[in-house]
């Protein structure tokens, strides 16, 4: 048996937890939101067509911010439409369906109450501009005495909604964006959204869209130009990135966090360039406001849609043992750089490439890679650890040599709690891992520690089996020493 070793130290940190790192997303794509997590006449539906069950495993999921409403959707969304007792009826560009506009600001605000949530607003720079941006911060936050603060007040809600962080954008380098622009065009449009936004409300915090990942041509320099153009006006740069087993290509798959990290890398350090040429002592972080396993190969493959549906079924990828050990390893690379990292969205929430997966009129149930998310979320707190792993290595055909164990730690000073979080990627042999906690000065032993691996890396849950794969308890724990199952996720708490 192969060994790992990962050592632990309270004073080498790496930054706080941040909570914005458990975001998820919900945008008007196939059944994330019909159906989803808006369903009236559902069994569980409350008067205001909300599902109960999805709300349910939305807060034991532990989210802690969405992301509304896209996205692509976005590109070409007109807000106004789905306000008011009078909703339009239009055709979404973006995913070539019809949009009722049932559910909108007003709802994903309510709804963002009900589950105890942030809303991370997004803003049409696509097809639209400054004026309407500003028109929908007026609606959201102004407190009254205005048009659209009035016209708020109509809609039912007289107390402003707050609304703090916003997107200004998405992915308007791609050609595929109802709209999309130059890095040079979409940084100037930018600058200028964000700062009259500020001026109706200056506590803001906004994010400039990134490029929509690595393999763009102009990864880097649109990173660049964008930032040269709006350094000052906003507070992140997104980034996005999906990943997939490619031609049975598992042991790639599940070293995929290592192309995050680059990623995270890369960003930063064009970040940290442009804030020295303008000699600004201003940091701008990332928001990595889309990330997931998206078997993106199959929705490319399939024959265009022609005809235009209501919430037809789009993306609804079904989630196995594998996919969910590797959106753990994206989760520990989140957590690894939580000192630049400052917020993310795993995207969707429900049905659409999401944990939740749910049927119109019936159950809903978690997927396997809902297990990694909500383990994470609830039990890393405090700070992030600088966590020292040493691991053997495994060569694959995209990333070159990765380790077969990666982990990470936080620790509570307040509770003494310490997490560790660790995935194996070894597809067919355990791994021993020796804790070093020595530095904590105290008698550590592992606690109640839960694994997630399965004999069949490909098994899934489903409606009629919605708990085949799920974390259980772990089987080779003795003292600081654990046997880590081959492609596994583990959640490791010493006490």
């Amino acid at each position: 048996m192969q060994h790992a070793k990962v050592t632990l130290d309270p004073a080498f940190t790496i930054a706080p937890v941040r909570r914005r790192t458990f975001g998820s997303f919900v945008e008007h794509l196939g059944r994330c939101v019909y159906t989803g997590i808006y369903e009236p006449g559902h069994p569980t539906a409350d008067p205001d067509g909300f599902r109960q069950d999805v709300l349910a495993l939305t807060r034991e999921l532990g989210v802690s911010m969405v992301r509304y409403p896209g996205g692509n959707f976005v590109s070409g969304y007109r807000w106004e439409d789905g306000v008011g007792p009078h909703r339009i009826k239009r055709p979404d560009l973006a995913w070539h369906t019809i949009e009722t506009n049932r559910f909108g600001t007003d709802e994903f605000l309510r709804w963002c109450g009900r589950a105890g949530v942030e809303p991370m607003m997004a803003v049409n720079l696509g097809t639209r501009g400054v004026a309407e941006a500003v028109d929908l911060l007026e609606y959201t936050n102004h407190p009254g005495g205005t048009h659209f603060s009035d016209l708020r007040a109509a809609n039912g809600r007289a107390k402003p909604y707050d609304v703090r962080l916003w997107c200004l954008g998405n992915e308007l380098d791609g050609p595929w964006q109802v709209g999309f622009k130059t890095a040079r065009e979409y940084g100037r449009l930018a600058a200028q959204t964000a700062r009259a936004m500020r001026m109706l409300d200056p506590d803001l915090s906004f994010v400039a869209v990134g490029s929509s990942g690595s393999a763009m041509p102009e990864f880097g320099t649109w990173e660049a130009e964008v930032l040269a153009a709006t350094y000052e006006e906003v507070d992140m740069i997104s980034a996005h990135a999906y990943y997939e087993e490619v031609d049975g290509d598992l042991g790639s798959f599940l070293a995929s966090n290592l192309d995050m990290e680059h990623v995270i890398r890369s960003v930063t350090a064009t970040a940290d360039h442009i804030g020295a040429r303008l000699k600004s002592r201003k940091q701008i972080n990332i928001s990595f406001d889309e990330w997931n396993v998206w078997y993106l190969s199959r929705f490319q493959n399939q024959p265009p849609i022609t005809t235009w549906e209501t919430a037809p079924r789009q993306l609804e990828d079904i989630y196995s043992v594998a996919d969910a050990v590797v959106v753990g390893s994206l989760l520990i690379s989140l957590l690894r750089h939580s000192d630049r990292v400052e917020a993310a969205c795993q995207a969707q929430l429900a049905n659409v490439i999401g944990p939740i997966f749910t049927e119109p009129g019936g159950r809903a149930w978690r997927q396997t890679i809902f297990h990694p998310f909500a383990q994470a979320s609830r039990l890393a707190r405090g700070t992030v650890l600088r966590t020292a792993v040493s691991s053997p290595a495994y060569e694959t055909p995209k990333f070159g040599d990765a380790p077969l164990v990666d982990a990470v730690a936080t620790h509570d000073p307040e509770t003494g709690a310490v997490a560790l979080f660790v995935v194996n990627r070894s597809i067919d042999a355990p791994v021993r891992l020796t804790i070093d906690a020595r530095a904590f000065g105290r008698e550590l032993r592992v606690g109640d520690a839960t694994v997630l691996a399965d004999d069949d890396v490909y098994a899934v849950n489903t409606a009629d089996a919605p708990d085949r794969v799920a974390p259980r308890p772990h089987p080779g724990v003795s003292a600081l020493d654990v046997v880590l199952p081959p492609v596994s996720w583990s959640v490791i708490p010493l006490a």
